[in-house]
């Protein structure tokens, strides 16, 4: 009977943490999986929004409302950093991947040690009716912070994914990440487009740092235990597939859960890791096809 306990518990906190995870990467895979640029500073992006939202809350606002807020000033910060992006690198023709890595890995850094010098290193975090009571089904304890986390991370994905498949904006950034050039036969402006979909990504980051911030205390150097995550998510998924990046989350979150519970904590980090080596090696393309 226990055993039977402690599976379904790890069922449902893998199915929890899977897609807070989906949030961590679903940016990712519009900026890499679409736009072909590797942003790696996207967790460094998260964590200084999940900053940002605890300063908010310190006033009264309620952590989810604090992301919603802050997302179209992220939104416009994207747009604007794609700008500069594209007049140094792509307007020069294809970008070299090399250059753009180091790129994104010093803007992680200065973003890094920017919020190390306005935060501090301490762990920062939120207080919100729902953080720290759980909800008791028999057996099985769901916190509710890991439930509004599943929650937000679900709505955030539907609402990319009817983006991206309804709208006509959508339709064309995920022809901008096929061939952009074919855009111009049809009036269409292949940099507005992209400047669009950066700012997509990155508004994205507000949400997923309010989540953050919510599932536990945050500082500024968390973003490097979800860079390899959300890496290993968006390859598992198919480049760009926005469907794919969920389920690819929740069965890397449901892996990990099951390793935890069953193994130890010291076995967990290296889950998301080998399934990419897993799902590569029998479906090179990933889960879904980009």
């Amino acid at each position: 009977m226990e055993s039977i306990s402690l599976f379904v518990n790890a069922l449902a906190s893998g199915l929890l943490l899977g897609a807070f995870y989906a949030a961590i990467a679903c940016g990712l895979a519009i900026a890499f999986g679409i736009l072909d640029i590797p942003n790696i500073a996207h967790p460094t992006v998260i964590v200084a929004a999940a900053l940002f939202v605890s300063t908010l809350n310190s006033y009264g606002i309620d952590p989810l409302l604090a992301g919603i807020l802050l997302a179209p000033p992220f939104f416009l910060a994207g747009i604007i950093f794609y700008k500069g992006y594209q007049l140094v690198f792509e307007a020069r023709g294809a970008p070299d991947p090399l250059r753009s890595i180091s790129l994104f890995f010093g803007v992680a850094l200065l973003v890094e040690v920017s919020l190390a010098i306005g935060y501090g290193v301490d762990l920062r975090g939120v207080t919100a009716p729902y953080i720290g009571r759980s909800l008791v089904l028999g057996d099985i304890r769901l916190p509710y912070r890991m439930i509004i986390a599943f929650a937000g991370a679900s709505a955030m994905l539907f609402g990319l994914h009817q983006l991206l498949m309804r709208t006509t904006t959508g339709r064309a950034i995920r022809a901008a990440g096929v061939d952009r050039q074919a855009l111009r036969l049809v009036a269409i402006d292949p940099e507005r487009i992209c400047r669009i979909a950066f700012g997509v990504a990155t508004c994205t980051a507000a949400i997923a740092g309010a989540l953050l911030i919510i599932v536990g205390p945050v500082e500024p150097a968390n973003s490097r235990m979800y860079i390899g995550r959300a890496l290993a998510i968006v390859v598992l998924a198919g480049m760009g597939s926005i469907n794919g990046t969920f389920l690819a989350a929740l069965l890397v979150g449901l892996t990990e859960s099951f390793v935890l519970f069953f193994l130890g904590a010291s076995w967990a980090p290296a889950v998301s890791f080998a399934l990419v080596l897993v799902v590569l090696a029998i479906r090179p393309q990933g889960i879904f096809r980009r």
